[in-house]
């Protein structure tokens, strides 16, 4: 009898679905898991029952396995890994009430995006009852954590839950300094000839003296410094005599000719209801010095100013409006700044802070980034460490190791990772990403010129990171510290459904017809270059093949970025620029305005996502069509400061507007963008970071609308190429987030490089 064998295929997912019963039971027996529900206190329940707003039991159950992971098993840090709109917030302060109530964790340091600042700070004293919060993102920062050392000091304690929320952006920055010093004059001896006879004069000569000891500053030789020689030093020194500094803290603002006066004048003509006049008469009134004190320590005192009568300065209505902005406004008069970092790892003892919370913690991971750097800094400096992160991974094992260096330190130099002879980490790194990453090693050989015996092959090697990360990594440094929550666990009573959708866009014959000619130009100038090995045109290429669809009611010259030699010139196409009475609408242009009006037919307001916001700016042309067609447009710009966005969000929400027109990067953390249900992508950039953090601004606790996400491309085109990679980065970004994606393994081994250079390669592949 003929034996017959089939071969049947099944992907992994569904390989898991259908045997998931049998693989859990087996991987919860080889390695089981920290908490599970059964495994629920009721201890820490009932801490979390007392908070005015109280977590749904999924972000309960992440509170729980956070809690016992860091307390029960003693671990140094914990990750959240939860989707964006899961609440993120809310379930690091519910950690921090845990910890407080349960273990006396007294202090927790909150580094946060410098737009969620008063975010944090709203939702803080909105959750824990008596709690304290201090704002560290003003000019007056390093006067705040000096009360605080001082408090330290007199032994002053508290016995609620105190929050020090630091801005990022805070965080790493430097300060001004000049040199402190007194001029001292000398006189010394001088001969000089004149007429045939010698005259002795004496030469004043200004030198360099200590402001307290009034002594000399000398060189290492000993001798006298003149005083226009030291200010020209780039260090600071101290006095050798004394120990006295010889260089003092300043603020930028005291270089120019403002006075004190002016600066607190200018400080109230931030709030609202009050101008020039009115600041004015109040200075006249009270005095800068009484003002600039309630400014800067007790504003709502500010607020109930009464005048000599005991009357209210202000109305109720101006009252309520200055309070609101007060919430998010800070006012700094005293002298001088300080980097918060050095300022806690130098004058606060180890261990101050007990809890570090870390916001948008893959801001992070960049090796040699400042703020990054300082993050570390502080990491080192606390009891325990929470990171809170929507996207953990960006697609290459290294995303990861800087970040895990730095919340894990021990755990890496355990396993080998260490910092070389010099201190740095880069020989660390690439071990890292050979063990859990992919390398590729790539070999170029070519043939060489005739020698007199024989003909010789030059061969090149050089190595390259490709995205993946490996079982052995995420078994080893993310599961057991990591806890995952996506927004479909919450519950379906919870929130709406969440929809996308690609729509390929047909290209008008004329556009089709020079878009084709203008790609077979470019690509057969990048293959020329990349054969000589020349990157440069790289950039160039895809940029404008990426963008000239959508630009291309402007005329495109495209030059060589180093030789300035034309390339190629392609004319406008559709008519019309800001300042025409009448715009001709691109394919695209015209989906955005057709589905734009079916929302408004729904009351379903959009928010729409442009990429093209500098030199090619865009959204002036956008706002035009949109308006033509009878939608209310607004456009939010970089000039907006990231403290006042959600601000001027809600006040297009409130004047009625039915579209918000933004760059991503601009809104892509932290904010609530609830009013917009609708997103629509015109173009997305090459970021997985922005992208998947900008799609789901609207998709969170609280909203009660459907959401839908629509991305618009121009068919077979650059766009469509570079959102297909973009998938292809998300599916492997989601692998560190609890998602597999439906290629399985395969997708963790891709050869793939960065987005631009696999674009690239299928651009002049074709």
């Amino acid at each position: 009898m003929e034996q017959v064998t089939s071969n049947i295929q099944i992907d992994l997912n569904s390989f898991i679905n259908e045997f998931k019963d049998s693989l859990l039971n087996s991987l919860n027996a080889s390695n089981p898991p920290v908490y599970s529900e059964d495994d629920m206190s009721f201890e820490r329940q009932s801490i979390m029952e007392q908070l005015k707003r109280k977590p749904f039991s999924e972000q309960a159950n992440v509170v729980q396995a956070v809690t016992k992971l860091l307390l029960d098993q003693n671990e140094p840090a914990a990750i959240i890994n939860a989707e964006m709109g899961t609440g993120k917030t809310m379930m690091a302060i519910a950690v921090a009430a845990v910890l407080h109530y349960e273990a006396q964790y007294r202090r927790n340091l909150i580094i946060s995006p410098p737009h969620l600042v008063y975010k944090w700070r709203r939702e803080i004293l909105e959750t824990i009852p008596g709690a304290r919060v201090w704002v560290l993102n003003g000019s007056d920062t390093l006067v705040k954590l000096l009360k605080l050392r001082q408090e330290l000091k007199l032994g002053i304690t508290s016995n609620v839950p105190e929050f020090y929320v630091l801005g990022r952006v805070r965080m790493r920055m430097g300060y001004h300094w000049k040199h402190a010093l007194k001029s001292k004059p000398i006189y010394q001896k001088q001969n000089i000839h004149e007429r045939g006879e010698v005259k002795t004069k004496y030469i004043k000569k200004d030198c360099a003296a200590c402001p307290d000891c009034y002594n000399f500053c000398r060189d290492d030789e000993g001798e006298l410094i003149l005083f226009s020689d030291f200010v020209l030093k780039e260090h600071r020194t101290t006095c050798v005599n004394c120990g006295s500094a010889l260089w003092t803290l300043i603020r930028p603002l005291n270089n120019s000719n403002s006075s004190f006066r002016d600066r607190v004048k200018k400080s109230m003509c931030q709030i609202p209801t009050i101008g020039p006049v009115k600041a004015e008469s109040l200075i006249n009134k009270f005095g800068d010095d009484f003002l600039s004190d309630l400014l800067a320590d007790n504003a709502s005192d500010f607020v109930n100013l009464m005048n000599e009568n005991g009357e209210f300065i202000f109305t109720d209505r101006q009252a309520i409006r200055m309070e609101k902005a007060l919430a998010k406004l800070e006012f700094g008069f005293g002298e001088g700044a300080y980097q918060a970092t050095e300022f806690i790892k130098r004058y606060l003892p180890q261990g101050f802070f007990d809890l570090l919370i870390v916001d948008e913690g893959h801001e992070y991971k960049n090796q040699g980034s400042a703020q990054g750097q300082a993050m570390g800094v502080l990491a080192s400096q606390v009891k325990k460490i929470l990171l809170l992160t929507g996207t953990l991974m960006g697609g290459y094992a290294d995303d990861l190791f800087f970040l895990l260096f730095r919340v894990l330190t021990s755990k890496m130099i355990e396993d080998g990772y260490k910092p070389n002879s010099r201190g740095s980490l880069g020989t660390a790194a690439m071990e890292f990403m050979r063990d859990h990453g992919i390398i590729k090693d790539l070999y170029t050989e070519r043939h060489g010129n005739s020698h007199k015996t024989a003909k010789g092959n030059q061969i090149s090697h050089r190595t390259q990171k490709a995205p993946g990360f490996g079982p052995k990594g995420i078994l080893r440094y993310v599961l057991p510290y990591t806890v995952f929550l996506k927004l479909k666990d919450i519950g379906d009573n919870i929130l709406p459904n969440y929809t996308e959708e690609y729509i390929d866009i047909k290209m008008s014959y004329e556009q089709r017809s020079y878009y084709d000619d203008l790609s077979n130009k470019l690509k057969s100038e990048l293959r020329s270059a990349l054969v000589k090995r020349d990157t440069t045109l790289l950039g160039v290429v895809l940029n404008t093949l990426l963008a000239w669809p959508d630009c291309c009611f402007r005329a495109e010259t495209v030059t060589h970025p180093r030789t300035r030699d034309k390339l190629a010139f392609v004319p406008s196409v559709f008519s019309g620029d800001e300042g025409d009475s009448f715009i001709e609408c691109s394919p695209k242009e015209q989906s955005l305005v057709e589905h734009c009006l079916a929302e408004k037919t729904d009351c379903r307001k959009v928010l729409v996502y442009a990429t093209y916001t500098g030199t090619r700016d865009i959204t002036g042309r956008l706002k035009l069509i949109l308006e033509q067609a009878g939608l209310k447009t607004a456009i939010l710009k970089s000039n907006v400061s990231p403290e006042k966005r959600e601000d001027w969000i809600l006040d297009k929400v409130d004047k009625d507007y039915d579209i918000v027109i933004t760059n991503p990067e601009l809104v892509k953390t932290g904010l609530d963008l609830l009013d917009f249900p609708t997103i629509i992508f015109l173009q997305t950039g090459f970021n997985v970071y922005t992208l998947q953090q900008a799609a789901k601004r609207s998709f969170r606790i609280g909203q009660k609308n459907d959401v839908k996400v629509i991305y618009l491309g121009y068919e077979n085109s650059a766009q469509t190429s570079c959102l297909k990679l973009m998938a292809k980065k998300i599916a492997v970004s989601q692998s560190t987030s609890g998602d597999m994606p439906e290629s399985g393994l395969d997708i963790l081994n891709s050869d793939d490089e960065s987005i631009e250079v696999a674009l690239a390669k299928q651009l002049i592949a074709v």
